[in-house]
């Protein structure tokens, strides 16, 4: 299979990378502009965001397709951390503490929220994105 931008799995490899990139700059915006400090669990989150969108522009660079080996376990473990957050932040999985840790900050307020929508669900759903698209990268580089 050709490595070269013409390769059918170059569109998903770039789609993810944009994707990690908008995560991590959205979540530098939050912190950094906004003041809003993150929660523990999101800053597990970002723990795997914020190498993801490194990884995967030096992979668009280098038309390197490989790179779900080790960009997919940094995806899934992000996503899985995100789904134990997102299944907390709505009272499906019940504890007697808040989804954030009652002496810091908290992803419950409504500033916590981006159109609407809690920043759990929202990095729930760019991992699973994610994910995904680097599927895709591993199943066309693998035919």
């Amino acid at each position: 299979m050709s490595t070269t931008p013409h390769s059918p799995a170059w569109t998903p490899l770039l789609l993810a990378w944009l994707l990690a990139l908008l995560a991590t700059l959205g979540a530098l915006f939050i912190g950094e502009v906004m003041g809003q400090a993150p929660c523990v669990l999101c800053w597990f989150q970002r723990i795997f965001m914020f190498p993801l969108a490194l990884i995967l522009a030096v992979a668009c660079y280098r038309a390197d397709f490989a790179v779900w080996h080790y960009a997919l376990p940094l995806s899934v473990i992000g996503g899985l951390i995100a789904l134990g957050h997102s299944l907390l932040y709505f009272d499906i999985i019940p504890q007697r503490i808040q989804p954030c840790s009652a002496s810091g900050p908290s992803c419950t307020d409504a500033n916590m929220t981006i159109l609407g929508l809690p920043l759990p669900l929202l990095a729930l759903a760019t991992f699973a994105l994610i994910t995904i698209l680097l599927l895709i990268v591993r199943r066309r580089t693998l035919q």
